[in-house]
């Protein structure tokens, strides 16, 4: 029988965590009729030969590819799979056994407009998680559950394809992730942005849970949001009309703060991963803030003209 729901899983040499995933998606309680499908993108360790041995109870497929990209391998997922709504999940975020009724729930009501799921992606059980990790899942950087006001229209900047499902047509009628994005960063909010002009709507259902089994540092959120700054650069070259959405023109003027400062400003942001200290989240937030925009700083001004060459407008070009 054909699925109504594609699970795509695109992974690179994350066996143990996806395996979770794998394992969990087979203690789904009253799920829809599903498959999974796997993208292995290029991985170098054992992860293909472990998936050539895995016999889940439900329909299952995996294809490897050369290492492009999670953009490149949701692609591949998108384009191999054949329910009529495709589910994303990462190969670190391991659901919950009720994820996949929600979601189909979610889908089955009736509504005059197309719609993408998102459930809540959170920290798995028995994890410390800290005030630096709990800013960032519910207000920070990477996730902001805590800041959606309405669940029925959620701002497209919210298509987090660590737990989303929508329609697959959709993704096949919009062209699919752009794969000129050089690391995991704006890749999802950028086809949203496109899915959300042809007049799809975002729900939020929390109670489709998935658990993120992915060890974070400041250190490493921060080098993090310097990529993202890059990507942002890519973004803008495809929709200009989104500057100020992407802080480009605050990029445009950027300067680092002092080395004092700055040193000051890290120290006491980096005692949130341990201790809820007065105005250390404020130091996070502005700490990333600057990393990303040092990020989106340096690739504006690697395509910014030389004065021989002339004016060039930085829409519709491709930043690499």
């Amino acid at each position: 029988m054909t699925p109504l729901f594609s699970v795509v899983v695109p992974t690179f040499e994350r066996p143990e965590t996806l395996f979770l995933v794998l394992d969990s998606l087979g203690e789904q309680i009253s799920p829809p009729l599903y498959e999974v499908v796997v993208v292995d993108d290029g991985s170098r360790d054992e992860t293909s030969r472990r998936l050539a041995s895995h016999r889940p109870k439900y329909p299952f497929r995996f294809f490897s590819q050369t290492n492009g990209g999670p953009a490149s391998a949701r692609n591949r997922g998108v384009s191999e799979s054949r329910g009529r709504f495709v589910l994303f999940l990462g190969d670190d975020t391991v659901p919950e056994p009720e994820l996949l009724s929600i979601h189909a729930a979610a889908h089955a009501e009736p509504r005059t407009h197309p719609a993408a799921v998102l459930g809540y992606t959170t920290w798995p059980r028995g994890r410390r998680v800290s005030p630096f990790l709990h800013h960032i899942n519910e207000y920070g950087l990477q996730f902001g559950y805590a800041l959606i006001a309405d669940p029925e229209s959620v701002p497209f900047n919210f298509f987090y394809t660590s737990n989303i499902s929508l329609p697959r047509h959709l993704l096949l009628e919009e062209g699919l992730f752009d794969t000129s994005f050089p690391h995991a960063a704006w890749e999802d909010i950028e086809i949203a942005y496109r899915l959300v002009r042809r007049g799809m709507k975002i729900v939020y259902r929390p109670g489709a849970i998935a658990r993120h089994h992915h060890d974070i540092t400041f250190t490493s959120f921060r080098t993090r949001q310097e990529k993202a700054g890059e990507s942002a650069a890519i973004f803008y070259a495809k929709h200009p009309e989104l500057g100020d959405f992407l802080a480009v023109p605050q990029a445009l003027a950027f300067r680092d703060s002092s080395p004092v400062t700055g040193r000051l400003l890290v120290a006491w942001a980096a005692l949130a991963e341990r201790w809820d200290a007065p105005g250390a989240r404020k130091a996070v937030d502005r700490v990333l803030r600057e990393d990303y925009l040092r990020g989106l700083a340096r690739r504006l001004s690697a395509r910014r003209p030389s004065p021989v060459s002339g004016p060039v407008s930085l829409s519709g070009t491709r930043v690499t």
